[in-house]
């Protein structure tokens, strides 16, 4: 009988041990859901990119557009690469909120989705995992005022993919936004 309750015991221990191990995996903040009208078209203007990755401020904001129709968004708009300013380093990095909105005015948006990418990269040793962290916004095109937000960084597992890392990531980011679709 003493063995029986030792067993438990450690089964429970190791239960609790996976679940807190995956619970540190991913962290997240966002605003409670917003009301969004169901009906109005969105623009996925360029994410800003803070990090050492070149064009994951592009990634980003492709995995949003991408994602935004599987969400119940049916309208989406995306920033036209070609109006994004030059730079050798960083195609859009150049890019002004104020020039990506007054496109967004231009298109009937209403609402802009855009955020900036603060990690993009696998960690550097032997099992090399994937990290993401990212930022975003839900922007009020008529006024430019912020009117949703969530940040968020999620870890992978070392088989995993970083593109799969950061479309977990994505949807968990924006789905609250648009959960009353």
């Amino acid at each position: 009988m003493r063995f029986h309750g030792l067993f438990v015991c450690l089964a429970r221990l190791l239960l609790l041990g996976a679940v807190l191990a995956a619970a540190g995996c991913a962290t997240l903040d966002k605003a409670p859901p917003a009301d969004f009208a169901r009906d109005a078209r969105w623009a996925v203007l360029p994410f800003a990119n803070a990090t050492e990755t070149p064009l994951a401020g592009q990634r980003a904001a492709s995995l949003a557009a991408a994602l935004m129709p599987s969400l119940g968004v049916a309208d989406v708009r995306s920033y036209p690469e070609r109006l994004e300013d030059d730079n050798l380093l960083e195609p859009g990095q150049g890019s002004s909120r104020d020039k990506a909105l007054e496109w967004a005015r231009g298109q009937e948006a209403r609402y802009a989705l855009s955020g900036t990418v603060h990690e993009w990269r696998y960690k550097v040793g032997v099992d090399g995992e994937p990290v993401v962290g990212v930022s975003v916004q839900v922007i009020d095109v008529a006024d430019g005022r912020v009117v949703w937000s969530s940040v968020g960084a999620k870890s992978g597992w070392s088989r995993e993919s970083l593109a799969g890392v950061a479309q977990k990531l994505m949807r968990d980011l924006i789905s609250p936004a648009l959960r009353g679709r």
